[in-house]
């Protein structure tokens, strides 16, 4: 990537072109012009490569120079362009690519002013991909700050969260403030429910209204964090992002993820324990590169750690079999695992750089790729596992010694069975054979007790003919019912005694395989068929300093797996990296007041809505880091908060002037979502089954054939 310290510089010290007119420009290429022709043009007319036409716009002189058309600008003369005359046609760029009246508009006002440049553009490009200071600039890819606390007399402020909304309400109008409190029931409800998905009983209602402490509130937060079913309702916020599903979802066979529940219960219960979110992202990220291969005998924390991982597997994956092409099934597993890691943890979609440079954010190719890295060694598409494949055994040496020792006193039963059976076939063989002629008896016993392997032709065809001394087993039956009966009781005593057997569950995980670490290649536009360069593991170029990208180092302890997402993992949870908390309290906010800071939770990039509230925002991202990354007390630091605590009710002026309560002047009104309704219905009912844990209900068809 071309350095950008050749051409980072005061902005006010550099214009590269100014507007022709002398005045200050409102347009300049590299903010206004380039985000138009990167996300519709470049791929045909700049990267990787590719000049159409012999056509560059990537830099604001290639467009004046021009291409095998002549110049595709005159700056000053818009209605004199050749991109204008152009795009305005329709002829560029291709129709599912075409330019919005707006951003035309936009294109012909910068080339009749002139089109200015905010600085110096650089003498060369290399064939690697241009990112400008705007680029980096963007306000996700910034580091986390803490900012200061506005400071603030005002009663109203019982935290930083208030201090941080009243400042920026009061730049309304210095008299405005917060709602009124909400009262007791609507506190209690709205916490419960909030909490817990349910609402509160009406003792809890009683006991709470009765409870005239200064803690109350306090006591009412702390009682629902310590509710098992709070890990249930936040559990599942978790579990959507993750995208989980006790099926593999790919085609109509929709094969049954048997141990998928497994990670769902992880999940709840590290909820519930308030396990720190760094740990959290690690386990799933890596948690089997915290477990020592090989995974036998396993405790329960190791058990833990390497169904954590099903965070990885959650992807649809069709290749169990019967598909036209698997190596298709295989790279999309593999790409919508990239593509859960990135909107979980990273609030990007970018799965638009796996056929070319992302259109709209600062992440070239190379960097999916180098992502991609990391999974493949559980993902070797040219040595695949199944998911039947990835199974591990909980089955313990004891479980296997305790196995073997039942079907021992099992082997003997049966062979006291097989013993009886030979014996009871052979009699009723005898008695079948007094219906026929004496004559042709001996050659029938014959041919029925020579093995059917060894049988001759004409042995077959005397057996073919005499269906009825072809005694066996399952028709015993119809020659000594009493026999047959014995026989049963048999098979029953088996079962009993087999049944002591230690059933053997499996987990449902992500490994690697010891010592084969595959290399990955970019694929041209996408196309596994096509690889080019191959590429190290590592993460996004933008998300780390300039210079400082984080690349595995494939020596993380002694370990013996590649460590590449242990590393990748630790880099995420280092307090350095600039979307990961930004992305988790952004969306922890969101499931307190409805809708979040930043209102796009899973993309935080160019298409995405830039913060509310930054500042607060990256308050708490901070502040979450440096107390642990503990989930519970930011619940608390949030539900305590006034703004949390006021009343829904609108004022006329405030309303006035901000109609959609961007400022939280009020606490936003909220929907329920269709599981909370259900479950309020039930519980008030006194019909909701509470319980936990355990493997999924199966979807059902009802008496009428409805799911």
């Amino acid at each position: 990537m071309i350095s950008l310290s050749r051409f980072v510089v005061p902005l006010a010290l550099l214009v590269g072109f100014s507007s022709l007119d002398g005045s200050e420009p409102d347009l300049y290429y590299e903010k206004d012009i380039r985000p138009i022709l990167k996300a519709h043009c470049f791929q045909c007319h700049g990267e990787a490569g590719k000049r159409e036409g012999g056509l560059d716009l990537r830099l604001r002189r290639f467009l004046v120079s021009g291409g095998d058309s002549g110049p595709a600008i005159i700056p000053g003369k818009a209605e004199e362009s050749h991109l204008v005359d152009r795009i305005r046609s329709g002829e560029m760029p291709p129709e599912e690519s075409s330019l919005s009246e707006k951003e035309i508009a936009t294109l012909v006002r910068w080339v009749a002013a002139g089109a200015p440049t905010v600085r110096p553009e650089p003498e060369t490009l290399e064939e690697k991909p241009y990112f400008t200071v705007e680029d980096y600039g963007w306000w996700s890819f910034q580091p986390v700050v803490r900012p200061a606390v506005p400071a603030h007399r005002n009663p109203a402020v019982q935290t930083a969260i208030d201090a941080f909304l009243l400042a920026r309400l009061e730049q309304l109008d210095p008299g405005f403030g917060f709602s009124t409190l909400a009262d007791r029931p609507t506190l209690i409800r709205r916490a419960t429910i909030n909490l817990l998905g349910i609402p509160p009983t009406p003792a809890e209602v009683a006991s709470f209204q009765a409870d005239k402490s200064p803690l109350a509130w306090q006591r009412v937060i702390d009682r629902l964090l310590c509710s098992p079913h709070y890990g249930e309702r936040w559990g599942r916020h978790w579990l959507d992002i993750a995208g989980y599903a006790d099926s593999e979802g790919y085609n109509n066979s929709d094969t049954q993820r048997k141990y998928a529940y497994r990670y769902r219960d992880y999940v709840i219960r590290s909820f519930n324990a308030d396990k720190p979110f760094d740990s959290f992202i690690t386990e799933q990220l890596a948690g089997d590169e915290l477990v020592q291969p090989p995974y036998t005998n396993l405790d329960q924390g190791k058990i833990e750690k390497l169904v954590a991982t099903g965070f990885l597997r959650m992807g649809a994956d069709g290749t169990s079999g019967g598909n036209d092409n698997a190596d298709v099934a295989r790279n999309q597993v593999i790409a919508d695992a990239i593509k859960i890691l990135s909107t979980s943890l990273l609030g990007l979609s970018v799965g638009c750089a796996q056929c070319h440079d992302h259109r709209y954010d600062p992440i070239p190719q190379k960097d999916y790729y180098r992502l991609r890295a990391l999974l493949e060694p559980v993902y070797d598409w040219k040595k695949w596992r199944t998911p039947q494949d990835r199974r591990i055994s909980l089955y313990t040496d004891a479980d296997r010694a305790k196995a073997a020792e039942v079907e021992s006193e099992a082997s003997v039963v049966a062979e006291e069975k097989s013993v009886k059976q030979k014996d009871y076939i052979a009699q009723a063989l005898e008695k079948e054979l007094e219906k026929f002629d004496i004559s042709l008896r001996d050659t029938l016993r014959l041919a029925f007790q020579t093995p059917a392997d060894k049988r001759t032709d004409e042995q077959k065809k005397l057996l073919d003919a005499n269906p009825s001394v072809k005694i066996t087993p399952g028709v015993l039956y119809q020659y000594n019912q009493k026999a047959a009966d014995d026989l049963k009781t048999y098979d029953k005593k088996l079962s009993e005694i087999r049944a002591r057997k230690p059933t053997e569950e499996f987990l449902r995980v992500a490994t690697e395989i010891p010592g084969s670490t595959p290399v990955t290649y970019v694929f041209h536009r996408g196309d596994h068929r096509q690889p080019k360069d191959a590429v190290a593991p590592g993460g996004l170029t933008i998300a780390a300093p300039l210079g400082k990208r984080f690349a595995s180092s494939e020596s993380v302890e002694e370990i013996q797996t590649s460590g590449r997402r242990l590393g990748y993992a630790r880099w995420l949870t280092s307090g350095k990296h600039p979307l990961v908390a930004r992305v988790l309290v952004n969306r922890f906010w969101m499931h307190h007041f409805g809708r979040a800071i930043a209102s796009t939770p899973g993309e935080f990039g160019n298409l995405g809505e830039a913060p509310s509230h930054p500042e607060l925002l990256d308050w708490l991202a901070r502040d979450f880091m440096i107390h642990g990354w503990k989930l519970k007390r930011l619940h608390k630091l949030i539900m305590t908060s006034t703004v949390y605590r006021q009343s829904s009710l609108r004022t006329e002026t405030l309303n006035a002037i901000d109609p959609f309560n961007v400022h939280y002047w009020k606490m936003p009104v909220r929907r329920l979502d269709a599981e909370a309704i259900r479950d309020s219905i039930l519980r008030v009912s006194g019909v909701l089954n509470m319980q936990m844990f355990g493997a999924p209900i199966p979807v059902r068809e009802d008496s009428v054939g409805q799911i």
